[in-house]
């Protein structure tokens, strides 16, 4: 066995600390210009990440949030209006819906952990105007079937692709399949800023000016105000940061996938555990391990092992799914997301631990059910 090691789920500090440098000499040039908001850096960074997404328009945001009501807000969302979403996501999934004045809809996760196709045909109703799948841990759901259950019901698609970012399913990004979507660039993503950020990728210029317009005030692109609005605009410093951090963006997920690939190698033969997919495990996807979430016998208990050996561990959003949150409102019962949350775990995974911190990880994991 090893000798101890501290491991931090996520090492916040670094996130700065390692670009110390480059963010400073940002910081500097940005404010001796006086770009504070909506300057060349955040167009720039407009266009690289659509760009790099494949996507025809790219919006900087406040955060993800904002971008997923925009989303709904721009097609045109009435009051009770359903849009059916995997109860396996964030509540901001649900909570964009609800605010942009619909009615969200949890359904069953499949086989993958993301959302299960056959449920949300099952789920359809007269009401029925979206589907909302959410890209969960940097994997892409099986949109093949997601869209064509869309096309046949003539549905909206709006992606909640947070932790997507670079992810891909028949070598399509995560993020470019529907109508719209939203990124997340949280400070822990895979590519973060330092605060809070998002940015709205849509192949649709309508939806695209009607999102400029929600997100500045009312004004189009052209400072004229065409509608009401409000302030959801990407503050320009954090696009300069993120414009250098995606210049560097596929080391980043180049990392994350040999991590995970450690461990699958490590941990794939283990009973106990059913572990996400493997990096190379399905052609049809490609996955950029936002997170490394796994289900576990005995969960509590190896986060408990995991803790006194010094090895952060994340159960994620207090170990519910959003319907099991009873002052939310939800009447319905999922068995299968139900037991999900009671067995899953998400071990350190970023480009902060070394293949040593894995492979302690990996040695503490198998200790706990071996000895």
């Amino acid at each position: 066995m090893s000798a101890k090691m501290t491991v931090p789920f996520f090492n916040y500090p670094r996130v700065y600390t390692d670009d110390r440098d480059a963010f400073l000499s940002i910081f500097d040039e940005v404010g001796k210009r006086g770009a504070f908001i909506l300057q060349k850096d955040l167009r720039e960074f407009e266009a690289a990440l659509a760009q790099y997404t494949g996507a025809k328009y790219a919006m900087g945001v406040a955060n993800a949030t904002d971008g997923l009501e925009f989303g709904w807000m721009a097609i045109g969302m009435r009051p009770g209006d359903e849009v059916i979403f995997s109860s396996h996501t964030m509540l901001a999934t649900a909570a964009a819906v609800k605010t942009a004045g619909g009615v969200p809809v949890p359904v069953e996760l499949g086989a993958d952990n993301l959302i299960d196709p056959e449920a949300v045909e099952a789920a359809i109703t007269p009401r029925t105007v979206g589907i909302m799948p959410t890209q969960l841990n940097g994997r892409t759901c099986e949109m093949d079937r997601i869209m064509a259950i869309a096309a046949k019901y003539r549905l909206f698609v709006v992606e909640d692709a947070a932790q997507a970012l670079g992810s891909k399913f028949k070598g399509k990004h995560a993020g470019t399949f529907g109508n719209a979507s939203a990124i997340s660039f949280f400070p822990a993503k895979v590519l973060g800023c330092l605060g809070d950020g998002g940015g709205f990728l849509t192949n649709d210029y309508t939806i695209a000016d009607k999102a400029w317009q929600l997100h500045d005030h009312g004004r189009d692109a052209e400072g004229e105000v065409r509608s009401w609005g409000r302030n959801s605009r990407l503050d320009n410093l954090q696009a300069a940061f993120l414009l250098h951090r995606l210049k560097t963006y596929d080391q980043v997920v180049a990392r994350r996938r040999a991590v995970a690939a450690i461990y699958q190698a490590r941990l794939g033969d283990m009973p106990e555990l059913q572990l996400p997919p493997a990096p190379d495990a399905d052609p049809r996807h490609f996955d950029v391990y936002q997170n490394y979430e796994l289900q576990a016998d005995r969960r509590d208990d190896l986060k408990e092992h995991l803790r006194v050996n010094g090895i952060g561990t994340l159960i994620q959003w207090g170990g519910k799914a959003v319907h099991q949150w009873e002052r939310l409102g939800f009447q319905i019962k999922l068995p299968k997301t139900e037991r999900f949350f009671a067995r899953c775990i998400m071990l350190p995974m970023n480009v902060f631990v070394s293949d040593d911190e894995v492979h302690y990880i990996c040695d503490q994991v198998r200790s706990f059910y071996h000895g």
